[in-house]
């Protein structure tokens, strides 16, 4: 088994139209699994003669600390974007989020 191979435990995939979305349990060089969740979007790029294909990729990396926490809002985003009518009433209800004690708050812009 190759340095590549070793840190890999498990993997799912879900095609949807253009993208591929992966699903990774690997394993960190100290025994810690973690979750690698890549979005990998086909790209043609026709500015030559002959079209060409490639692939736009984003990853995030997910650790067993943040595991509960991650899920616990993925839920939370998945039913209010599954209900229109919660979404409304949460969305006239919601106060800014606040850090919980000892988190940072960071304000991004894109």
């Amino acid at each position: 088994m190759n340095g590549i191979e070793k840190d890999f435990v498990f993997s799912e995939s879900v095609k949807a139209g253009k993208r591929i979305y992966y699903f990774d349990v690997k394993q960190s060089r100290n025994g810690e699994k973690y979750i690698s969740i890549t979005e990998s979007k086909k790209i043609f790029d026709d500015g030559s003669n002959m079209q060409q294909v490639h692939f736009e990729k984003h990853k995030i990396f997910l650790y067993k600390e943040d595991y509960e926490k991650f899920l616990n809002a993925l839920n939370k985003v998945l039913k209010i974007a599954s209900d229109d009518d919660s979404s409304n009433e949460y969305l006239a209800h919601k106060e800014p989020a606040q850090p919980s004690d000892g988190e940072e708050k960071f304000d991004i812009e894109f």
